[in-house]
């Protein structure tokens, strides 16, 4: 049986369809590999081996390590880099992907495959030490924090003091020195939690794989898939989709966002998104730095906003629907990480579905079976009176992390 899919260079094993096995964002990364659209190369391990370790006491299929590995000999052709290689070594994402997109509840970890010996290779290869420091320090926090199960807080506290000691505001401004101490403060965090950092990274890339398939059994996941009405009868799991690193981090001409084909708030036919200039993919959702709208990704690289625009017209063309995208500008060349059927307000939905039956997307049928009963429900909801809100006071301002407000009790943990 089948458990590793290969994608990548406009060549895939799977495809769209296979969201059952593959995921939402292992499905997205063959359905745009098989179109032609840039994408990092990879290959998803299926939700049927997640199946599998919860029905065999947490055990692997007898040949999924064999599988891996020829795997990861075909991502080293694939991108002329070596997993572990001291001089130019290859460096993997693992992240989570289920049928049923579930943002912000399952795990990611980032710039795999770095120890003490391969950041020195990435430094020389990229001739940019500041990056490699840089990338070996989140990946230990990150592997920390998601795999290891040490409180992130303890790592957050010493960039605090870092940043404190340089008299730097944002976390890219950290000096190499500065780096290379938080790194030192970081295995001693380890030390102390009686934990090791793993030197090897084959040893990483299969502490992180179990990570990835022990947090679809996590608290978050678990409460996400009961008050979303989600029966675990319905999904075999989640997929683990390990693909090649694309840097954002690389410097001024590198950055990373996330982008809506379309106003997710108003449905508009407009682009939708922001980005931050020399980032990781989770510093976009970390809130730490204020992003900047997708416009100003043109100071980057012309040619990667116009190819990331003509991208959208392509994926709204294929899926029939407004898709929600995560990118990365690695040295001015663009790189499609995911896409999704993005979510929206009720109102942006009426306008999608009615706008798409008018381009000859979609049929009427279509249109109507897409706004769900709860939309309809929050349509009628009072709303903002637009006049009065342009003539009302303004006491603050702040960054809208989904469109609408509410009121009500304030609680902290899904049993309260």
């Amino acid at each position: 049986m089948k458990f590793v899919y290969f994608f990548g260079n406009g060549f895939a094993e799977g495809n769209g369809s296979m969201k059952d096995i593959l995921g939402g964002k292992g499905a997205g990364l063959a359905e745009m590999a098989l179109a032609k659209i840039p994408v990092p190369p990879g290959f998803t391990i299926s939700a049927e081996v997640c199946d599998y370790y919860y029905k065999n006491n947490k055990t692997y299929p007898p040949n999924l390590k064999e599988e891996v590995e020829q795997n990861l000999k075909r991502l080293e052709e694939a991108t002329g880099k070596k997993f572990g290689d001291k001089n130019n070594p290859l460096l993997v994402s693992v992240r989570s992907g289920a049928k049923i997109s579930m943002p912000g509840m399952m795990d990611t970890i980032l710039n795999l495959g770095l120890n003490d010996e391969t950041v020195i290779g990435l430094a020389k290869s990229t001739n940019n030490e500041r990056f490699a420091l840089d990338s070996y320090r989140r990946f230990i926090q990150m592997f920390g924090d998601v795999a290891v199960g040490i409180d992130k807080e303890l790592f957050e506290d010493k960039i605090k003091e870092i940043k404190k000691k340089e008299n730097v505001k944002f976390d890219h401004e950290i000096s190499i020195e500065g780096l290379k101490w938080l790194i030192k403060e970081y295995k001693k965090i380890y030390d102390l939690a009686g934990k090791s950092f793993p030197q090897d990274p084959f040893k990483q890339l299969w502490i992180a794989i179990d990570a990835v398939f022990n947090s679809w059994m996590n608290k978050r996941a678990i409460d996400y898939r009961r008050i979303n009405k989600i029966k675990d009868s319905d999904l075999l799991g989640t997929a683990v989709s390990v693909v090649s690193m694309v840097f954002g981090n690389m410097g001024d001409d590198s950055g990373t966002g996330v982008a809506f084909t379309r106003d997710p708030s108003t449905g508009e036919k407009k682009r939708y998104g922001e980005f931050l200039v020399n980032a990781q993919g989770e510093d976009v959702v970390a809130g730490i730095r204020n992003p900047y709208p997708l416009e100003q990704l043109k100071q980057i690289s012309q040619e990667a906003y116009d190819e990331l625009l003509k991208i959208f017209d392509i994926l709204e063309a294929h899926y029939k629907d407004m898709q929600d995208v995560e990118f990365t500008v690695e040295r001015k060349k663009l790189y499609m990480l995911q896409t999704r059927s993005a979510k929206r307000t009720a109102k942006a939905a009426v306008k999608v579905a009615k706008d798409m039956v008018e381009e000859g997307l979609i049929t009427k049928e279509e249109a109507i079976s897409r706004i769900s009963t709860d939309q309809i429900d929050q349509l009628l909801h009072p709303s903002f009176d637009e006049k009065a809100k342009k003539s009302a006071k303004l006491i603050a301002k702040g960054l809208g992390a989904s469109p609408g407000a509410a009121s009500g009790k304030v609680v902290f943990s899904a049993q309260k």
